[in-house]
């Protein structure tokens, strides 16, 4: 297993993409965080490895159960994050979304509830 950080990232990344695209690829991963194809091959397998996505026959990268509900929770802790700091700080929303990408991954639950019910 390797850092929840990176984990997290991937797994947000394949579901923004599975959004976007009809197939979600390893290269597409890569494209979209900028990474190398080895580093995000590596990732990959661990993910299927301990059950957060499948690899289709045809490359398509899918999210399992628990990936997905993992990339849900991220993706809405950045999101509201996001709404937050622009809403509440005035911050430029380009800055909020790169400060609101940082704060998802150590925010503690009761913190992210207790600012959900700002909105």
């Amino acid at each position: 297993m390797f850092v929840d950080e990176s984990r997290e990232m991937y797994l947000k990344t394949i579901l923004t993409l599975s959004k976007e695209l009809e197939l979600v690829r390893s290269v597409d991963v890569a494209n979209k965080l900028g990474y190398s194809k080895p580093s995000v091959s590596r990732a990959v397998k661990n993910l299927i490895s301990e059950g957060a996505i499948d690899v289709l026959d045809n490359g398509n990268i899918v999210l399992l159960e628990t990936g997905l509900e993992a990339a849900e929770t991220v993706l809405e802790k950045h999101e509201i994050l996001t709404e937050v700091l622009v809403k509440y700080l005035q911050l430029d929303p380009t800055i909020a979304m790169n400060d609101a990408c940082r704060i998802e991954h150590v925010i503690s639950d009761e913190t992210f509830d207790a600012l959900k019910k700002l909105l």
